[in-house]
């Protein structure tokens, strides 16, 4: 692999939402397929420990950072869209930011764009978390849309692609199996033409709602934690009095209590401690055992 491709002790705290975290010992951020696999490569080759950072919406990075090499997806990016047997298709990178979706499906009056608009994070992570919306929407999560995905994985040391149908993965709510192991980089979307023309305002009209019921003007991961079977996460952790409850810089959102915002001094450790307190809280008063959205990342020991 290209020297140049490989950086040492990169800063990562700009590359999740939260702006917190470490440092990574190697980082490669590849633009294209070939580089990922000669990224992987390298990475045997070198016996080194693999962590695959994609968007960045729903990672916590720990302040000690991560060791061995870090392969951010966020450079492997862009879209192909065609019209085809009365559906829109469209191949996407996996580093795609889900926005880019969006303003095909907007542009084209199509149904998915309502879900899409209340997302971040890019494409490989909508699959691998299976991401959507609790509003009542059809289609309202990524196993709607796709219909197979590309993964590279390393076979005796050497890089072998594989395109798995739809079909063969476990969607479940906000996860999914089947696909691993691998490194997912591209996936294939897509849904009937039927266009409706009330498709821009239906999304204007839930990006105002979402403005004012979410602090969307500071860093954060979105929704933290998981609906428990029956009840909305943010109204439980409301309901036992935690919202503006804080530790160092990371603060339980006044505006949506199943935010945890970054005030601008916050470290990973700090955004930890707040998650574990809502959990024990919101036992110790409900019984209900409240389980994360977030993917741990990096030295947490």
């Amino acid at each position: 692999m290209r020297s140049d491709l490989v950086q040492e002790q990169m800063a990562l705290h700009n590359l999740t939402s939260w702006r917190v975290g470490g440092k990574a010992e190697y980082f490669c951020s590849p633009r294209s397929i070939e580089e990922v696999e000669a990224a992987l490569e390298w990475c045997h080759k070198k016996n080194l420990d693999l962590t695959i950072l994609g968007g960045g919406s729903n990672s916590l990075i720990s302040d000690k950072g991560i060791k061995g090499l870090v392969l951010s997806m966020r450079s492997l990016a862009g879209l192909d869209v065609k019209e085809a047997g009365g559906r829109l298709q469209i191949v996407a990178m996996a580093g795609t930011h889900k926005s880019q979706l969006l303003r095909v499906f907007m542009q084209k009056r199509l149904a998915p764009a309502l879900f899409l608009s209340g997302l971040p994070g890019d494409v490989g992570g909508g699959v691998v978390m299976n991401a959507g919306v609790s509003e009542d929407r059809t289609p309202k999560e990524f196993c709607e849309i796709v219909d197979w995905v590309e993964t590279v994985r390393l076979d005796n040391g050497k890089a072998v692609r594989e395109t798995i149908p739809a079909e063969r993965i476990r969607w479940t709510y906000r996860h999914s199996e089947g696909w691993q192991p691998g490194v997912l980089v591209r996936v294939g979307l897509s849904c009937p033409l039927d266009v409706d023309e009330e498709i821009p305002s239906r999304v204007k009209e839930a990006n105002r709602l979402r403005l004012s019921k979410q602090p969307l003007d500071q860093p954060s991961c979105g929704s933290v934690f998981v609906n428990p079977p029956g009840y909305k996460a943010g109204a439980v952790i409301d309901k036992c009095g935690l919202k503006g409850f804080s530790i160092g810089g990371a603060t339980v959102s006044p505006k949506h209590a199943n935010f945890i915002v970054n005030s601008g001094t916050a470290t990973a450790s700090d955004v930890d401690s707040v998650i574990k307190h809502v959990k024990q809280t919101v036992f110790e008063l409900t019984k209900i055992e409240l389980k994360t959205e977030v993917i741990y990342l990096g030295d947490w020991s």
